[in-house]
Parts: C-alpha cells; structure tokens; sequence
C-alpha cells in the first residue's frame, strides 16, 4: 500500500491529551456523535486521557485551548472527512488518526476517486457525469436501466437514488444535486456487496452485506437490524485475497493511509468492482470495521488504540507533514 509504517504503543501516556474530533456540521453529524462517543470510551477504558471536542462549536480556539498533542478524528462527511480537518490539524502541527489531506480528499470525491481508479486499472462501475438535463439521455444510452444516481461529495449513502425508470431521473438527479457539487450517474451492478476493512496496511477479513433495503443505504447501514453481515463472508481463501487486492490496490490508489474501509459489488461476471474509499467509516453498534476486526480477533478498545497509533506515522504521509 503506501508503505506508513506505524510503530506500536504499549503506554497509554505516550499519545498524550488526546482530543476526539466527533459531531461537526456535516449531513452525517448523528452518526459521528454515535462513532465519536463509542471511540472515546474505548479511549478511556485503555487509560487513554481522551476529551471530546465538537468542531461544531468554538473550533479551533477550543482545541488550542485544550493543550492536545493529538486528534483522533472520529468525523465524517465534509468538513471533517474530506481533507479540510487535516489540513488544519497539519497546519497546527498536531497528529491526526488515518488518511492525510490529499488522501481524504481524493476518497471523499466519489467521482475523482473514480477517475483514479480507472486510469490505475482498478475495476470500477461505469459513470456519466450529470449536469442537468442535457446529460440524461446519454447516461441511460451509455449505461442503462437501473442505474444509480449519487452527489460525488457525500458520504453513508446520502442523496443516492436507484433509478429504475426513465422519468424518474431528474427526481433523482434534483435529490444529488442539493447536496452541491458535482452529480454523475452510475452502472447498477446487481450482484453481492462485499466490504473490505483496512487497518495498518493489513486488509482484514471481509464482510458480505445481504440488505433487505432497495441498496445499502443510510438506514441499513445504521439502523436496521434486517441486514445482515456474513462474516466469514462465503468466499474461497483464493477468492477473498483476489478481492482484498482490489481494495488494497484502491485504498493506495487515491493516496488513503492508515485505517478505512472499501466497498465493493460483485455482478454476473465474477469481477469486483470498487464502488468507494472511506477514510473514517463508522464505528457505531452497526458498523463494519470492528466487526472486520472482530474476525480478526482484534476487540473494539484494541482496534480503537491501533487507530490511535496511525496518528504517529503522520511524518512519513506522502501528502501532509505533519511535525
């Protein structure tokens, strides 16, 4: 991958006044709280002096005035997934948990992302960009129906509408778009859904998402207790390495470091393709990374340290320096 290398901590005095980044202003804001609550008690169990921090409120004062020596970012969506954070924190000259700036931003742009996958070779769905009207009718010539719809810049599954007939797609389009930024259109690849964690370079063992919804969307992701997780995920050892390669080769493709997660869909032809990065997923009762690492015998307070540890490879990302 991209080669940081992180070296293990033993003393939980050693990461200092730890500030954990939760709640923001981002469409995704319930969902932080909920990662960023759970991330902290685990901090706290280990001995960790962990302080939440709402950037949401008198940010950044409040973190200069807190004496921290490193943030654990537990936000997600703009603002706190997509490079802006880190760029700050960089800036400040505070170590930070996972992905560098350029590394977040480029995973939070689906449709960069995208473009990077398929010049690096990585099997991505097909996509038209969507800039009004003028561009339904050659999306549905080039990719067909269903297709999905989705804002390049959100994340958990927001403003994303399956479109199944022609005329639903400017209801569809007027949903992406206002969000702001761009909108593209996608393939729809009817087929399995796999996930594939990423901790410390390590891919860790993947989870096949069987949701009772339309797709994986915001509330199955969240929410629901209809979907399920097979977790092993029903793949051969030769099969599931094949995937785990494919998202290895997407986490390093758009420059992610230190901890996410990869989602990928499997159609008809056995290929699997990349649908996106995630440089901070959940970390809620639902979510896939502790049950990856749950698999991986790694516990919910140990996965949460060994994120905390990405925080000192800061030196070594490619795209922020961090001292």
């Amino acid at each position: 991958m991209n080669g940081v290398q992180v070296e293990p901590v033993s003393d939980p005095a050693r990461f200092g006044k730890v500030a954990v980044l939760l709640g923001g202003s981002s469409s995704e804001r319930e969902i932080s709280l909920l990662t960023g609550e759970a991330v902290h008690q685990a901090l706290l169990r280990r001995g960790v002096d962990a302080h939440r921090v709402d950037p949401a409120s008198d940010f950044p004062a409040a973190l200069l005035r807190g004496g921290f020596d490193r943030a654990w970012i537990a936000l997600h969506g703009r603002g706190g997934e997509d490079g802006t954070m880190q760029g700050l924190l960089a800036c400040l000259g505070m170590p930070f948990t996972g992905s560098g700036v350029l590394g977040s931003a480029i995973a939070m742009d689906k449709l960069r992302s995208k473009r990077l996958l398929e010049a690096a070779g990585v099997p991505t769905p097909r996509f038209r960009v969507l800039r009004g009207e003028r561009d339904f009718a050659g999306a549905l010539a080039d990719l067909g129906l269903p297709l999905i719809v989705k804002p390049a810049c959100e994340g958990s599954s927001i403003g994303m509408t399956k479109v199944q007939r022609a005329e639903d797609l400017a209801h569809a389009y007027a949903a992406a778009a206002r969000f702001g930024g761009e909108v593209f259109a996608e393939q729809w690849v009817a087929g399995a859904e796999y996930t594939a964690a990423i901790l410390q370079e390590r891919v860790l063992p993947l989870i096949r998402i069987e949701a009772r919804a339309i797709f994986y969307d915001y509330q199955a992701k969240y929410f629901s207790d209809d979907t399920r997780y097979l977790c092993p995920c029903g793949l051969s050892a030769a099969e599931e390495q094949r995937f785990a390669d494919v998202a290895a080769a997407a986490f390093e493709t758009v420059g992610a470091s230190g901890w996410g997660r990869v989602d990928i869909m499997v159609g008809a032809d056995g290929v699997p393709q990349v649908l996106e990065i995630n440089t901070v997923p959940g970390m809620t009762s639902h979510s896939l990374v502790p049950m990856a690492a749950a698999a991986a015998g790694i516990g919910f307070d140990e996965l949460v340290w060994r994120i905390l540890e990405t925080s000192f490879a800061g030196v070594t990302r490619r795209d922020s320096h961090v001292p």
